[in-house]
C-alpha cells in the first residue's frame, strides 16, 4: 500500500503530529502531575513545559514521533486514537527517560538547545528523574486495557533499548580499524535495539490497546524497528553534515566524541588507500570538517543515505502486508517519509 502524494507532502506531517499532541498532552500531564514535585519539575523541565524553578516556559519538547505512533497504531487497526492514549504516554515517559540517562552517559551538555537535565539540576536529581519516569510509563501501561500483556510488550523493548544503548557506549573502546573493528551489520543491531526497539513498541503498544491481536501488533513492531534503524541512520548523517539551526543537532560533535556512526563505518570499508588517511583523523578527532569531507568523498554519505532509504522501504513494506485502516496507514507512511528525509 502506498501512501498518496499529498499525504507523503511534508506539510501533511506537522497536522498528524499536533492532532496527536493534543490527544495525548492532557493525560501525559495527568500523569506527571502524580509526581513528586521535585521530580514533577524535572520531568516539566524535559517535556518543555517550564524553566528551572517552575516558570513556564515555551521551549519545544521534541516532535512526538513516539505517541503520534501509537495513537497511529491505534486507529491503524480500526480502533478510535484515545484508545492508543495510554500506549502513547507509556513510550513518552519511557523515552524521556532514556533521554535523562543518555545524556549523562554521554557527558552532552544540552538538548534542544537547553541544558540537559543532567546540567540544570546535577547528575544525582537526572538519574532519579529518569527512574522516576520510567515507573510511571510502567504504571500507567499496567492501568490499561490488556495491561499485562501490554507491559510485557514494554519490557521486551526496554530490554532491547538497554542492550543497544550497552553496545553503543561498548563500540567507543573498540578501534577504528582491524579485526575488532565495528562492523556495519554490528552497527545495525545496535540501531534497531537502541532507535527501533522504543517506535516499534509505540505502535505496537497502540494497536494493542485498541483490540489488535497479537501477530497484527507484532508486524506493526517490525515495521517500526525498521523505521528505527533508517531514522538512527539519519541522525547520525545530520550529526555529520546537517544544520544545527534546522536539526537542533551540534554537528561534528560524534566525529569530535568518535562514536561508530554507520556514514564513518560505511567510509572505513571503502577500499581506497585514503581510507588510513581517514583512520589517523579520527584517532585525532581534531579536524572534524576535513574528516566528514573525507568520509563523503570515501561514499560514507550516499552508502548510508542508502541503507536509510532501504530500512525506509522495509518498514513500508511490512505496513502493505498488514489489513490497515487507508486513512491512519497513508498516516503513518508520511511520518515515516518525513522522519526518515527530513534535512537530507
Amino acid at each position: 500500500m502506498t501512501a498518496p502524494a499529498s499525504l507523503r507532502a511534508p506539510a501533511a506531517v506537522p497536522h498528524v503530529l499536533e492532532r496527536c499532541h493534543a490527544l495525548v498532552r492532557p493525560a501525559l500531564a495527568e500523569a506527571v502531575d502524580r509526581l513528586h514535585p521535585w521530580m514533577r519539575e524535572m520531568a516539566a523541565y524535559s517535556f518543555g513545559w517550564c524553566e528551572v524553578g517552575g516558570a513556564p516556559s515555551s521551549s519545544s519538547g521534541g516532535k512526538g514521533v513516539r505517541q503520534a505512533l501509537a495513537v497511529l497504531g491505534a486507529e491503524a487497526v480500526g480502533g478510535p486514537g484515545p484508545a492508543g492514549v495510554p500506549a502513547a504516554v507509556a513510550v513518552e515517559l519511557v523515552h524521556t527517560f532514556s533521554l535523562l540517562h543518555d545524556d549523562i552517559m554521554d557527558g552532552d551538555p544540552a538538548r534542544r538547545r537547553r541544558p540537559a537535565v543532567w546540567k540544570a539540576y546535577g547528575t544525582g536529581p537526572a538519574v532519579l528523574a529518569g527512574d522516576a519516569l520510567f515507573a510511571l510509563a510502567v504504571e500507567t501501561l499496567a492501568a490499561a486495557s490488556a495491561g499485562p500483556q501490554a507491559v510485557r510488550v514494554l519490557s521486551a523493548a526496554l530490554r532491547d533499548l538497554v542492550r543497544g544503548q550497552a553496545d553503543d557506549l561498548l563500540f567507543a573502546e573498540r578501534p577504528w580499524t582491524g579485526p575488532r573493528q565495528v562492523r556495519p551489520e554490528e552497527y545495525r543491531l545496535m540501531a534497531e535495539h537502541k532507535t527501533g526497539a522504543l517506535l516499534g513498541c509505540a505502535t505496537a503498544l497502540g494497536a494493542l490497546l485498541a483490540g489488535a491481536p497479537p501477530t497484527t501488533a507484532h508486524a506493526l513492531d517490525r515495521a517500526g524497528r525498521q523505521l528505527g534503524v533508517a531514522f538512527q541512520i539519519v541522525d547520525d548523517m545530520l550529526g555529520i553534515w546537517g544544520d544545527p539551526e534546522v536539526s537542533g543537532k551540534p554537528v561534528h560533535a560524534d566525529l569530535r566524541e568518535g562514536k561508530k556512526t554507520l556514514p564513518v563505518l560505511a567510509a572505513l570499508a571503502s577500499p581506497a588507500p585514503e581510507t588510513r588517511r581517514l583512520a589517523l583523523l579520527l584517532e585525532r578527532a581534531d579536524a572534524p570538517e576535513e574528516t566528514a569531507a573525507l568520509i563523503d568523498a570515501l561514499g560514507g554519505r550516499s552508502t548510508a543515505l542508502a541503507q536509510a532509504r532501504r530500512h525506509l522501504a522495509a518498514a513500508e513494506t511490512a505496513l502493505g502486508d498488514l489489513p490497515l485502516e487507508p486513512g491512519p496507514v497513508d498516516a503513518l507512511h508520511a511520518l515515516l517519509d518525513f522522519l526518515v528525509r527530513r534535512d537530507l
